[in-house]
């Protein structure tokens, strides 16, 4: 049905109200494919070969990054036998595609530095923003003792900051090289990071959390529409759906990664701690034996016997020990994504330069 077909059609309905024009007009639009139509769709080949491959290699992984923490890792055959499957079946992946003729996931595009560039920093986009969204809520409830409703308040100011930069950033993006705005976002979190080491304590107040969760998520909203835009930029129009695909599947397996990246590190630098912290706290350490006895002394008072005071002081003592450790793991976590976002600030110049206000075109 053509254009005036259709201005007919809807005219039609609009004059007359009797079932039977509704039924001739819904009938000219539900009619079947086309012969010619429906051999070009038997002659559609899927890649039932890529599908399954990745299908079989990104669910192993999912399941290893869900498990690999609470398993031990390479510790558990189980998790071992997943790194092994997910492995093979992503790198055949990668081959069988490079030789498909209509590929499921078009690996040659990663040729293009400038798509393989934004490929990579939607992928760090997904670790930072999900790794700073497990950290602070975690951070607040397990060492300081709030309820995840008032975490989740904490948190709520940074998601209002984020939803009113993205629209601006859309519009910068047509009078500002997108190049520039991704270093900015990338500086602004990167110095975020920074700043949460140094802003962590078992001291914090709430508003200072709010306050720190804003600082957070301030560079996000710098990132995520010009990095989107960047990834077009110098690829051929019919490639658009493979670029929004990717782009979607990088960014989602980012934040996948980064949430089991953050709890591993946590919990291992948590031990870490832990054991350089027991190495000062011992009976022949005269500031550990002065806390010790003090504490004591105070239990002894509040009517308990002086060996159950002396074991309640001592638990007392490796429980702050412990949330101490707990503490300086974060403040490592931080400062590993404030690397990873510096990273990103400097690959930000090596991108293409597109023409603001002109789509996805390459600038002169």
């Amino acid at each position: 049905m053509d254009h005036l077909q259709l201005l007919l059609a809807l005219d039609l309905l609009y004059q007359s109200s009797r079932w039977s024009d509704v039924l001739v007009v819904g009938a000219a639009f539900c009619r079947g494919p086309s012969l010619s139509t429906a051999v070009e769709r038997r002659r559609l080949k899927l890649d039932y070969v890529g599908i399954a491959l990745l299908a079989v290699g990104v669910g192993a992984l999912q399941i290893l990054l869900d498990k690999g923490q609470e398993d031990d890792w390479f510790g558990s055959h189980f998790i071992t036998t997943l790194v092994v499957l997910s492995a093979v079946c992503l790198i055949s992946l990668v081959v069988w595609e490079w030789f498909e003729k209509a590929p499921i996931i078009d690996v040659r595009m990663f040729k293009n530095f400038n798509f393989a560039s934004a490929s990579l920093m939607l992928f760090m986009l997904g670790v930072l923003l999900f790794s700073s969204l497990v950290l602070m809520p975690q951070f607040l409830q397990t060492l300081l003792g709030y309820t995840s409703e008032l975490a989740g308040l904490a948190l709520s100011a940074g998601g209002l900051v984020l939803l009113i930069e993205t629209p601006i950033t859309g519009q910068l993006t047509t009078k500002i090289q997108a190049r520039r705005i991704i270093a900015f976002g990338w500086l602004a979190l990167s110095l975020a990071m920074f700043y949460s080491t140094r802003r962590i304590d078992l001291e914090m107040s709430f508003s200072a959390a709010t306050w720190l969760r804003i600082a957070q998520v301030v560079g996000l909203g710098f990132l995520f529409v010009p990095i989107t835009l960047v990834a077009y930029v110098g690829v051929p129009s019919e490639k658009n759906n493979s670029v929004a695909g990717i782009a979607n599947f990088m960014r989602n397996m980012g934040s996948s990664v980064g949430t089991s990246l953050v709890t591993t590190v946590i919990a291992r630098r948590s031990q870490f701690h832990q054991l350089r912290l027991v190495e000062k706290a011992r009976v022949d350490n005269p500031n550990f034996a002065n806390a010790a006895e003090g504490m004591a002394q105070h239990f002894v008072k509040s009517g308990l016997g002086r060996h159950e005071a002396l074991g309640t002081a001592y638990a007392r003592i490796y429980e702050s020990l412990q949330r101490q450790a707990g503490t300086l793991a974060y403040i490592d976590t931080f400062m590993v994504l404030s690397v990873a976002a510096a990273i990103m600030f400097f690959l930000s110049f090596l991108l293409k330069k597109n023409d603001p206000g002109g789509g996805v075109h390459v600038a002169e």
